[in-house]
């Protein structure tokens, strides 16, 4: 039996510039941070001749190819992995939330398999090909940030080339910073899922064809990560939940479904209770609000009011890792 433990993230500044889409004409740049709520994947060798894998489904094939599952599918014809085997998969936060879910499963997916090969697969490699099955062989307009702060985990800049290349560089904080935004920072759940793919399939085609107010708003986003890189490095934290304010005020800008009536409520009584600052995780339309707040007992308060659940969460520094072999 083999675990694999992967972080789930919330993006800190510049998502959306991750897509394939916008970096390789213009270059990307995120800041993300993978959190303390994991994706677990479980394998085991069987002493039946077929996959038996279990997650929100259960399915039992005797070929790889009729996996359902197209990532595990899909994994499964890379590394040629015969049956025989069980794959289980268990997560802290649903899918379809804002977090990078189905870049942390891939992630924890690889790295499951190829301790099962008892082969070494560094970080980098690990996430590449991670983004390689999602982006290239499923043909999802997805970016690369989930698969890359899921392997490497920390506070983390990764800056997208237009050549393909990602230069991934640890941000430089202190413990103090560090310590200030696991206090300040407070993550709500909003109630509701969204289809992150139809989402970004939009801005994909928008960025391929040009679109001019799409073009300007990411570039605009790239920007705004390169000042929360700096605003944190310095300790500024007060100038970084500006930051997060102008973030959202710029995506919300990309589509009439980033936001919505109910959210935007949220989103008042939470800068009204306290935030200095907040946006949506992920490609938008629900999921979870972000705030950062010098007040946290006000805020908590009143979107307890409002009847939102919090996640509470610490930074993970590890990364995708091994937990359990048997």
């Amino acid at each position: 039996m083999i675990i694999t433990r992967t972080p789930l993230r919330i993006s800190l500044g510049g998502g959306g510039t991750d897509l394939p889409s916008f970096y390789g004409r213009h270059g990307g740049m995120v800041v993300a941070a993978a959190i303390d709520k994991y994706v677990y994947v479980g394998i085991n060798r069987t002493f039946t001749d077929d996959y038996f894998i279990k997650y929100s489904e259960m399915e039992r094939v005797k070929v790889a190819a009729d996996v359902a599952h197209p990532i595990v599918r899909e994994a499964l014809l890379l590394h040629g992995i015969a049956p025989a085997l069980e794959i289980v998969s268990l997560a802290d936060i649903p899918a379809g939330t804002g977090l990078g879910s189905s870049g942390t499963f891939t992630v924890g997916l690889l790295r499951a398999l190829y301790a099962l090969k008892r082969e070494h697969v560094s970080a980098h490699a690990l996430a590449e090909e991670a983004c390689s099955i999602e982006i290239d062989r499923l043909g999802r307009a997805v970016g690369k940030q989930d698969q890359y702060i899921a392997a490497f985990g920390g506070i983390t800049c990764f800056e997208f080339c237009s050549d393909g290349r990602v230069q991934v560089l640890p941000l430089g904080i202190s413990q103090q910073t560090l310590h200030d935004l696991e206090e300040h920072l407070l993550l709500f759940f909003t109630g509701y899922s969204r289809d992150a793919d139809r989402m970004l399939a939009d801005q994909k085609q928008r960025s391929e064809s040009g679109d001019p107010a799409m073009l300007e708003g990411l570039r605009a986003i790239a920007g705004i990560g390169e000042r929360v890189k700096t605003m944190l490095e310095a300790g500024d934290t007060r100038g970084f939940a500006n930051l997060m304010y102008e973030h959202w005020e710029r995506k919300k800008q990309r589509s009439a479904e980033m936001s919505s009536e109910q959210i935007d409520h949220w989103y008042a009584i939470g800068m009204a209770s306290g935030a200095l600052g907040g946006k949506l995780v992920g490609a938008g339309g629900g999921g979870f609000l972000l705030f950062y707040t010098e007040r946290p007992g006000a805020l908590r308060q009143a979107m307890s009011s409002e009847g939102l659940s919090e996640v509470r969460f610490h930074f993970d520094f590890d990364g995708s890792s091994v937990v359990a072999r048997g």
